[in-house]
C-alpha cells in the first residue's frame, strides 16, 4: 500500500503559500521527447494551470523528464461564481460543452435550485486547487496524446512523480533556478535563456507565440513571494535581476525579449571573478558573519555554482526551506517518523554544501547526494 503523498499542512492557508517541486520520468528513462513533444506538454501545463487555478512558478521539460515548481493556493472563500467557473471550464473544454453547463446553472439559478447549482460546480471543484489532481490529469492527457501520436498503449511515465515542499523566499528562488539550469547542466546550452522550453527561456523569449508574461508572473512569484510579491509581470525586471544572480549568469539587456542574450566579454570577466573570490575564500570560515561585501559575494557565488550540479535532495529531500520551516513541517506530521528522531531539519552535504547555511532537508540523504 502506496504512503500518502506528504503534503503542506498549511495548504488551506491564504497566507502561506504550499508550493511544491514535482518531477517525473518517461518510461526506461527513454528519450523520447522532442520539440513537438516539449511544446505539446507545456500546452497541457498551461491549460490546466488556467483551468486549476494552481500556478506554475518554473518549470524545464527535458528530452526524458520535466521538473515544474507549483504553487497550489486555496480555492477562494465563498467559492467560484458562476461566471468564474465558465471562465476556467474553457480552459480545457469545447465551447459545447460549456455552453451545456452555462444552460445548467441558469436554470438552476432560475428556480431557485442553489444545491443543485452547488453540485454542478463540485462536479468541477474537485479537480482544482490540488496538487494531486492537476499532476494525475496532465500526466494522462500527456500519455493519451502521446500514445495517438506513436500508435502505442500503456504509461508514458516511469514511476509515481516525486514531490518535495519548498518554502517560499531563497528556497523557492533557488530551487526554481536549479529547474531552469537544467539544459545549461545537461550541456543543451550555454545560457538558460536559449532554452525554450522552461520558464526563463519562455520569461526571456515568449516561447512560442511570443508571450512570456504567464512565465515572468511565475519567477517573480518564486523570487519575490516572501517580500509579498503576487504573480506580477510588472517586477519582472527586479526580480531577472535576483534570478540572474542566483543562476549565476551575467545578462547584458538589448532591445526586446528575445534579444537578451550573455556576451562573451561578459562570460569571461565573471570567471575571472568568481576565481578572485574563490581564492580570496579558501581560508574563509562559512560561520563567521559580517565579513563584508566579499562575504556576501562569495556566499552568491558559491550557490550560484552548486546549482551547475545535481542536488538529490530538491527531488528526494521531501522538505526544503530553513531549518524552522522543515521543523515545523515534521511536527505537523510527527507520525510518519520514528520515536528516535527529535527533529525534522538535516544540514544538507554534497553537492549541495555550499547552501547548508541558508537550506535544510527533512531527510537525511547518504548516496549521490
Amino acid at each position: 500500500m502506496r504512503r500518502a503523498r506528504w503534503l503542506a499542512p498549511w495548504r488551506d492557508s491564504l497566507v502561506k503559500p504550499a508550493i511544491y517541486h514535482c518531477v517525473s520520468r518517461v518510461v526506461d528513462r527513454r528519450f523520447v521527447f522532442g520539440n513537438e513533444e516539449r511544446e505539446q506538454f507545456r500546452i497541457y501545463l498551461r491549460m490546466y494551470e488556467k483551468f486549476s487555478g494552481c500556478r506554475l512558478l518554473s518549470y524545464c521539460i527535458m528530452s526524458n523528464h520535466f521538473h515544474i515548481l507549483l504553487e497550489v493556493p486555496p480555492l477562494q472563500e465563498g467559492g467560484l461564481s458562476d461566471d468564474q467557473l465558465l471562465t476556467r471550464l474553457r480552459a480545457i473544454y469545447s465551447d459545447g460543452v460549456v455552453g451545456v453547463v452555462a444552460k445548467e446553472l441558469e436554470d438552476a439559478r432560475a428556480k431557485g435550485l442553489s444545491a443543485y447549482a452547488e453540485q454542478i460546480h463540485q462536479r468541477y471543484t474537485y479537480r482544482m486547487h490540488d496538487l494531486s489532481q492537476f499532476m494525475k490529469t496532465v500526466l494522462q492527457r500527456m500519455t493519451q496524446w502521446f500514445n495517438r501520436k506513436n500508435k502505442r498503449s500503456g504509461t508514458l511515465w516511469e514511476e509515481r512523480y516525486k514531490s518535495v515542499i519548498v518554502e517560499c523566499g531563497i528556497a523557492a528562488r533557488t530551487v526554481a533556478a536549479y529547474i531552469d539550469l537544467n539544459p545549461v547542466r545537461a550541456g543543451m546550452v550555454s545560457d538558460p535563456a536559449k532554452y525554450r522550453w522552461s520558464s526563463y527561456g519562455e520569461a526571456v523569449g515568449g516561447g512560442a507565440k511570443g508571450n512570456g508574461k504567464k512565465a515572468r508572473e511565475g519567477l517573480v512569484r518564486a523570487c519575490m513571494s516572501h517580500r509579498g510579491a503576487g504573480f506580477d509581470s510588472e517586477k519582472w525586471c527586479e526580480a531577472a535581476k535576483i534570478y540572474r544572480k542566483m543562476m549565476g549568469i551575467a545578462l547584458e539587456r538589448k532591445s526586446g525579449w528575445a534579444k537578451t542574450e550573455v556576451s562573451a566579454a561578459q562570460q569571461k570577466r565573471s570567471v575571472a571573478v568568481t576565481q578572485k573570490f574563490l581564492q580570496r575564500g579558501e581560508n574563509t570560515d562559512p560561520n563567521v558573519a559580517n565579513q563584508g561585501d566579499n562575504h556576501t559575494a562569495l556566499a552568491e557565488i558559491r550557490m550560484a555554482e552548486m546549482l551547475q550540479h545535481r542536488i538529490r535532495y530538491f527531488s528526494d529531500g521531501a522538505i526544503i526551506g530553513s531549518k524552522a520551516f522543515v521543523n515545523e513541517a515534521f511536527d505537523h506530521a510527527r507520525e510518519r517518523f520514528s520515536a528516535k528522531r527529535k527533529d525534522g531539519a538535516r544540514k544538507m552535504r554534497g553537492n549541495a554544501a555550499a547552501s547548508a547555511h541558508e537550506l535544510w532537508s527533512a531527510r537525511d540523504l547518504r548516496v549521490n547526494i
